[in-house]
């Protein structure tokens, strides 16, 4: 049988590592932390999420709570594992960090068919060649993530024969509870949506207006010689949207919309929200407020919200270098090189953005590999469904215009013509959406556990 090597304990590699050995497969699990650290991880434990804490919304018939759906039915271990670390967040998923990334190492670690190696990979096997220790070859699962090495993505570079792309994505600033004036903020979800678990900041529009020079007028982080400042649009640092527009915060991640302040009964100018980050809520994440300012200057510019006056930071804003592969040139539909089938890309270096994404390609990844490893042909999952729309886009899209995405009713399938015209509501169509993919997963499903019960029968 295949040695199957996984290079890159987070989201995806171990959410792969899972997949394989619940199926019996012998994996050996590559982290470089803590022989070497990253620009922004601050422990050597497996999953540690170093951006938000969110896997995003539970709200039934939305597209993330699609794709975490079909995952659960797929038997994902972290989302399983999320559930277990859940932190109050309204309508949406979110975790301990800490509990988190310690029930995923500790999973993982007890795993007898999971053997853990902590150092750097610089060199992978693309040739497949048979060895005295493995008679089948190895098969390589790189899932190195957005802050891979150095030395590893010039091993990337060179197996798929073409420079890699990157853009620089940023972290929001933490603070500590106790240091918030609750006499300034309120608990409130958008709509009543969910449970009240968010800390609302309201701001007036003389606040908001000094606010918004502030940040626009903000010192940034001295750049490095090589950078080459190409943010993705979904994860936008505050300071570069107060300089694209007056209104831009108040129609983004300052948007009032649906905050009812029971001071008032009416939704304020803009708002700021805090996310707890812990079941202990002694610590609030700053949403969407990442960015790439200098400490002192995120010192000064976030204590003029209303509530963070005295604020204590527990950790302040950064900005890091996401990598990633140009999918549609490179892979095909499970996951693997063109040109070199035994190496597999999962994660947010396939192409996908967000946790959730990135666990969902580890997961297909692992199904592949697996299949593959035994004897069975890969199977991608259906266009219809989530998981396989997102495996469409990393493959199909435009390679020249390439970036990122996450899980949108965008990429999945739209109804036809007739539908669309008789149903009007949005929310219904979604819906409809929605059982088409769960109906389309179940087979897909079926198939694989089907497959997997022939081989071992064998």
């Amino acid at each position: 049988m295949k040695q199957i090597k996984i290079i890159g304990a987070g989201l995806a590699g171990c959410e792969a590592a899972w997949q394989c050995a619940r199926r019996g497969l012998q994996v050996e699990l590559y982290e470089m932390r803590p022989v070497r650290s990253t620009p922004a991880h601050q422990t050597d434990k497996f999953a540690e999420l170093v951006c938000s804490n969110s896997l995003k919304s539970e709200s039934e018939n939305t597209a993330p709570w699609l794709l975490k759906e079909e995952m659960r039915r797929a038997g994902s271990l972290l989302l399983e594992i999320a559930r277990e670390t859940q932190v109050p967040a309204g309508h949406a998923l979110a975790v301990d960090r800490e509990a988190f990334a310690g029930k995923v190492t500790e999973t993982l670690s007890r795993e007898p068919r999971i053997k853990i190696i902590r150092e750097e990979v610089t060199r992978i096997n693309e040739k497949n060649e048979k060895n005295e220790t493995d008679e089948a070859g190895e098969t390589t699962i790189v899932a190195t993530g957005p802050l891979t090495s150095d030395a590893l993505s010039q091993e990337i570079a060179r197996l798929s024969g073409s420079d890699h792309l990157y853009f620089y994505d940023s972290i929001s600033p933490i603070v500590e509870a106790d240091s918030i004036d609750m006499s300034r903020v309120y608990f409130a979800a958008r709509y009543g949506k969910g449970t009240a678990d968010y800390i609302n900041c309201p701001l007036n529009k003389e606040e908001y207006e000094r606010l918004c020079d502030a940040l626009a007028a903000a010192q940034s982080v001295d750049g490095h010689d090589w950078e080459n400042l190409n943010y993705f649009e979904g994860c936008l640092p505050i300071e570069e949207i107060a300089r694209r527009g007056r209104e831009t915060l108040r129609f983004g991640p300052m948007k009032p919309v649906g905050l009812d302040d029971p001071k008032t009964g009416k939704w304020p100018y803009a708002v700021v929200q805090l996310r707890s980050e812990n079941l202990r809520a002694d610590s609030y994440n700053l949403v969407g407020f990442q960015n790439h300012l200098k400490y002192d200057e995120q010192a000064r510019i976030l204590r003029m919200i209303p509530g963070l006056e005295n604020a204590k930071f527990l950790r302040y804003g950064q900005i890091h270098r996401n990598t990633y592969i140009n999918a549609p040139s490179l892979l095909t539909e499970a996951l693997n090189l063109k040109q070199h089938p035994n190496v597999f890309f999962a994660g947010q270096i396939s192409g996908v953005e967000g946790y959730t994404e990135s666990i969902a390609m580890g997961m297909l990844a692992g199904i592949q590999v697996a299949r593959i490893a035994i004897g069975l042909p890969a199977i991608p999952p259906p266009r219809e469904t989530a998981l396989g729309s997102l495996v469409r886009y990393i493959c199909h899209a435009e390679a020249k215009n390439f970036q990122p995405a996450n899980i949108t009713f965008d990429l999945l399938p739209q109804l036809d013509e007739g539908t669309r015209k008789r149903v009007r509501d949005k929310k219904q169509r979604h819906r409809m959406v929605c059982e088409n993919a769960l109906q389309a997963c179940a087979s897909w499903l079926e198939q694989v556990s089907a497959d997997q019960w022939a081989s071992e029968s064998v």
